[in-house]
């Protein structure tokens, strides 16, 4: 088992309540959608789980290991293990693609031969090596989404958990970045997407966890988005 929630809950300072009594596992290897309306409780679902956030109650492990309870020096090390995809790339401007996929390797101290091997490798592996040069700036939105999805894999994680990656593509660019994830996934990789793509979802066929108010209404294997009101 990958992930492992035992009564997470989550309130903020103020009294909202993000998720309540939150029950869940993902086995190695899933291709898991989190979906509900906003408010839900979907991004704070995220931030737990790569420990950008801690539960107010509850325990959550990743790969066996209680996340809830490691010291601050450790966090990076869990991170190691998970690649993150955000909604707005965060893409260093001043960076070139090769630089910004290299970084997060130099963050863990990789070896340079390592770093020079590994990039080109990944960049080929999302379509994009022959824009290694260019800057951000320089690049559609699906293709510096294509480059942040080539950071979050340089490191080889376990897992590869994504907020609304196509929350700011166009619906042909979006089902380009979903294919890509569904071939990282068929690889190996574990994948959790939180998703207001309602076409998206229907279309994939995968485990669907729906949040309401920051509890768990629905799991269901090759489910579908099924929420009667849809943000976009």
């Amino acid at each position: 088992m990958l992930i492992e929630m035992y009564g997470v809950t989550k309130v903020y300072p103020g009294g909202q309540i993000a998720l309540k009594d939150i029950n869940l596992k993902i086995c190695k290897g899933e291709f898991v959608f989190i979906v509900g309306p906003s408010g839900a409780g979907k991004s704070t679902l995220i931030k737990l789980i790569f420990r950008e956030e801690v539960p107010t109650k509850g325990q959550i492990f990743f790969a066996g290991k209680n996340i809830t309870r490691i010291r601050p020096k450790e966090v990076p090390y869990l991170r190691r293990r998970i690649g993150i995809v955000f909604q707005d790339f965060r893409l260093l401007p001043e960076k070139t693609v090769y630089e910004n996929v290299a970084f997060a390797m130099e963050v863990v101290e990789a070896p340079t031969r390592e770093i020079r091997k590994r990039v080109p490798q990944v960049l080929e592996r999302v379509g994009l090596l022959h824009k290694a040069k260019s800057k951000p700036s320089e690049l559609s939105g699906g293709e510096q989404q294509r480059v942040a999805l080539a950071r979050a894999l340089v490191n080889n994680p376990d897992m590869l958990v994504a907020d609304e990656p196509t929350g700011n593509l166009d619906p042909d660019t979006a089902w380009d970045i979903m294919g890509l994830l569904d071939d990282i996934n068929k690889r190996g990789t574990t994948i959790i997407v939180a998703s207001h793509a309602k076409e998206l979802v229907d279309s994939m066929k995968k485990r669907v966890i729906q949040l309401e108010k920051g509890s768990v209404v629905r799991d269901e294997e090759r489910g579908v988005y099924s929420c009667e009101t849809q943000d976009l």
